[in-house]
């Protein structure tokens, strides 16, 4: 990249930034009261939450900055979601030191399928359609959140609706951060921020010894390891994959694990590429230059690590805001992701079909085996569209692709500029 192309400007922080705090403030508003949940359930100590608070948090900022600065795209890591649901249900009933010692071997399990390349061959080989009606029907559900909330809140969800409607007349860039502050603002005219329990306090990191059994494995590290790749990493990859960043799923997968395993020790369960928060920071709502977004990513980390030196503190203080305002937030900044994944979806005549069923078998989001949707409505598409097309001609998601500007090939090497391709699946 030559040394133009490579300069930044302070005004190429700001929409980065703005999206990166908005994507944070989702993640931990959003799920992070699982994390509290299950250590509720599995008798933790307050100690030991701040720790896994402390752990997790550090250990995604620190991968996911990392990772967006040398692969130059927005590679936001988060915690597995779906996989605190499930320690939910096991750490009532499993020693932490085994839980613990569980963690590790998920870890290691991910270490080596980053470095075996199996997982970045099988996310190259799914079509274009399919995968970006998966995104769209993982997305789903965060775009009807964003309006489901005025049964219970009719009020607040009216003002940011209209107030984001009102300034993406005259600004995209900038429409959600405007709807943060003027959500912002009706709470605290409304007195509906409560902010007198919350203390500014460092979190402490405590180390639990791994004790390692056949029962934690069989009975946590294996489930924890399915579930964190089939409802994180595939989705996490295919909304770099639909934004045109081609960053090889190896390294990602192989850093992750390499952080899980450091942290695990202290209480992190699982790291893992996000997915949708990811499609906060991987859209031109981040910035308008795909070679300029990996700055979200690097932001997010700076968020994460300085939420993770607070612990429970922080973390609380995001738990402070409203559900609805949440999650009428969440939907409204993804809008442009579901969008533009539902036109990637629809747009190939030959695998519309195909694509409409994955989209539809995703966001029903039915759960077996204690896998969840994202999962089945992939496994049903692939299904249906070998029925339909095998030995017919069609062109992988990715192999086919070209990068988008300032993406990283697959090699992994620092990204070079590129006339803008004609994509399809590209999201707007």
């Amino acid at each position: 990249m030559n040394r133009t192309a490579s300069r930044l400007y302070p005004r190429d922080l700001v929409s980065p930034t703005l999206a990166a705090l908005i994507s944070v403030m989702v993640n931990y508003g959003g799920t992070f009261v699982l994390v509290f949940q299950a250590a509720q359930l599995g008798n933790l100590t307050a100690a030991q939450t701040a720790s896994w608070v402390w752990s997790v948090s550090i250990g995604v900022g620190l991968t996911g900055a990392w990772l967006s600065w040398r692969y130059r795209a927005p590679i936001i890591t988060a915690w597995s979601t779906p996989g605190v649901a499930f320690l939910a249900t096991v750490m009532p009933f499993t020693p932490y030191g085994e839980v613990i010692g569980a963690y590790v071997l998920c870890a290691i399990g991910f270490i080596l399928l980053g470095l075996s390349g199996v997982f970045e061959r099988l996310v190259r080989w799914i079509p274009a359609g399919i995968a970006a009606g998966l995104l769209a029907g993982i997305l789903l559900q965060f775009g009807v959140n964003a309006f489901g909330g005025a049964s219970a809140d009719p009020l607040l969800v009216i003002v940011l609706v209209l107030t984001y409607a009102v300034l993406r007349r005259f600004t995209s860039r900038f429409a959600v951060v405007g709807v943060l502050v003027a959500g912002l603002a009706m709470l605290l005219a409304q007195q509906r921020l409560d902010l007198h329990g919350v203390h500014l306090s460092m979190a402490l990191p405590v180390f639990e010894t791994p004790q390692l059994s056949l029962g934690a494995l069989f009975g946590v590290a294996l489930p924890l390891f399915i579930i964190t790749l089939t409802g994180q990493y595939m989705p996490g990859m295919l909304v770099l994959r639909n934004d045109g960043y081609t960053t090889s799923a190896n390294p990602i997968i192989t850093v992750t694990g390499l952080g899980s395993l450091l942290m695990a020790p202290f209480g992190a369960h699982a790291f893992n590429v996000a997915a949708i928060t990811a499609a906060i920071c991987t859209g031109k709502d981040a910035h308008p230059d795909p070679a300029r977004r990996y700055l979200a990513g690097i932001a997010c980390g700076v968020f994460y690590v300085t939420v993770g030196v607070f612990g429970v503190t922080l973390a609380s203080l995001f738990m402070v805001l409203p559900r609805t305002f949440v999650t009428t937030l969440a939907g409204l900044a993804l809008l442009g992701a579901i969008g533009g994944s539902l036109a990637s979806a629809m747009g190939d005549a030959r695998t519309r079909e195909t694509a409409l069923i994955t989209f539809l078998a995703t966001a029903a989001n039915v759960t077996l085996l204690g896998i969840g949707g994202a999962f089945w409505g992939l496994l049903t598409g692939l299904l249906v569209h070998a029925l339909m097309h095998a030995g017919r001609p069609l062109s992988p998601a990715v192999a086919s692709a070209p990068a988008s500007p300032g993406c990283t090939p697959p090699g992994g090497g620092p990204a070079h500029p590129a006339p803008a391709p004609a994509r399809q699946s590209a999201l707007p």
